[in-house]
């Protein structure tokens, strides 16, 4: 067996799999789709470059109902493998000369997204250095240094045409600032000791800090950024920056200063060439309701024309090319795309052939069945029935559903889904709001240590909304 080109992450598709079941319920073909293509991603970067160049991304086409997790499973997979990470929308964009979104927005969106997190790692590593730099211009405030007087070099002082009398009168006032000096460095050896214990922290102080409203908004003009020149930046580079002073306490200064001195320690340049190594390598789009720009029998006519348009300004994002970005050039051939649609009213085969070609791996999603909503309930970490527990007991009270409570609002929940739009797991939020509204409203009023919500409480609050058709298509 060859392991010179072994992949050393832990990260396989069961392990993939084993965290996604954590936050979604069902959907066992997708989530196994995207684990793959996951896993083949960690396989291109242990081969050879020349052949790892030549392996693209296989694309994911999830099709399925508006609410059974398609959006979650994508963002919990960017979560996991700690990639860059963009939503958006088919809808926003238009056709290249229509008024609206140009679909190369969507890879800046991501490179922004990318530098934001290389930025927040960065100053995390410089947090120590910072600190200690923050902690000398407090100190400066607090206890300005000695200014030391001018001296004359020796090889100067040769030229110089002084008498004798003149030079030993400059002698004892060079010594008299020694004392001083070492005098301030003590002082300033005990009030660094007192700051690091905190002795400090509630005293006022007034320190000179950046002035952050001192921007260039009207050159902040949409689009700019096309062509890759930040104008702000630029002018902000030869217009000096303004400071103001304000007075606060030792506390919140220190975190101010070391906010500061971070953003001056990071190195802006690799922070970019970072940024867009891992854009490209990395990025995972997903791009959402892409049935809502597919004609029905895929061709379009009159007004449907930019829908067409709009595909085919998606073909080249999707099929690899480079898009100018601020912070240089960006190639989208290793970019994983995710696209996602009800395609209720078309079919993926009504997107255009060459789109088509581009998403290999088709994935439907099925409804939510009553099981799958009474898990939604119950079983993810941080589940909708642990959040409404956590908030009710903030008020002292301890909120519990019994087994046959939790089974009685996924039974209204798909009957309402089943008889009304299917709008899968947010039936719930909405169903649970209208259970708990009384609860939530009387709760802090109450001296109650313990509410218990049963299938006969959950029938008298919802079974009117449910049966009540004029009520639910306002509320529901």
């Amino acid at each position: 067996m060859n392991t010179e080109h072994r992949v050393k992450s832990d990260l396989t598709p069961s392990k993939i799999i084993e965290h996604l079941n954590r936050y979604i319920v069902g959907q066992d073909k997708a989530k196994r789709s995207v684990a793959i293509a996951l896993r083949n991603r960690l396989r291109r970067r242990a081969l050879p470059p020349e052949i790892a160049h030549e392996i693209m991304p296989k694309n994911i086409l999830m099709v399925g109902p508006t609410g059974v997790g398609k959006t979650e499973i994508a963002r919990r997979l960017a979560t996991l493998s700690n990639a860059p990470f963009v939503k958006v929308e088919a809808t926003k964009f238009t056709e290249v000369g229509y008024v609206g979104r140009d679909v190369e927005t969507i890879i800046r969106d991501l490179t922004e997204f990318a530098v934001s997190m290389v930025r927040k790692r960065m100053l995390a590593d410089v947090q120590k250095p910072a600190l200690e730099r923050a902690e000398q211009r407090l100190l400066d405030a607090m206890l300005p240094r000695p200014e030391r007087k001018f001296s004359m070099p020796d090889f100067m002082k040769a030229f110089a045409n002084h008498d004798d009398d003149n030079k030993n009168d400059d002698e004892p006032e060079e010594e008299e600032e020694e004392p001083k000096i070492e005098e301030n460095n003590k002082t300033r050896q005990k009030l660094l000791e007192m700051l690091r214990k905190g002795k400090l922290d509630g005293r006022d102080i007034e320190i000179e800090i950046n002035d952050s409203a001192n921007s260039l908004p009207m050159f902040g003009t949409p689009g700019m950024d096309v062509i890759g020149i930040n104008i702000t930046e630029m002018l902000g580079g030869i217009m000096p920056k303004k400071t103001k002073k304000r007075h606060m306490k030792v506390k919140e200064a220190l975190r101010i200063l070391q906010q500061e001195e971070a953003e001056k320690l990071i190195d802006t340049d690799a922070m970019g060439k970072e940024a867009l190594e891992m854009a490209q390598e990395d990025g995972i789009v997903f791009l959402d309701e892409i049935d809502k720009v597919v004609v029905k029998g895929g061709s379009s006519h009159g007004p449907d024309v930019s829908r067409e348009g709009v595909q085919r300004d998606l073909l080249p994002i999707v099929e690899g090319s480079v898009v100018q970005t601020r912070y240089g050039p960006v190639k989208t051939d290793h970019i994983l795309f995710i696209a996602a649609g009800a395609f209720s009213g078309v079919k993926p085969s009504d997107l255009i052939p060459e789109l088509q070609g581009r998403f290999p791996i088709r994935v439907e999603l099925e409804p939510l069945t009553i099981e799958n909503l009474q898990q939604i309930l119950t079983e993810p970490e941080n589940s909708l029935i642990r959040q409404y527990e956590a908030l009710i007991s903030t008020e002292g009270t301890e909120l519990t559903f019994t087994k046959e409570a939790t089974e009685e609002i996924a039974r209204l929940a798909h009957k309402m889904n089943s008889e009304m739009e299917d709008i899968g797991a947010r039936r719930l939020h909405t169903m649970m709001e209208q259970l708990l509204e009384e609860i939530s409203f009387n709760v802090s009023d109450m001296d109650t240590e313990k509410i218990e919500i049963t299938p006969e409480m959950v029938r008298e609050r919802l079974s009117g909304l449910v049966e009540n058709r004029d009520i639910r298509r306002y509320l529901l």
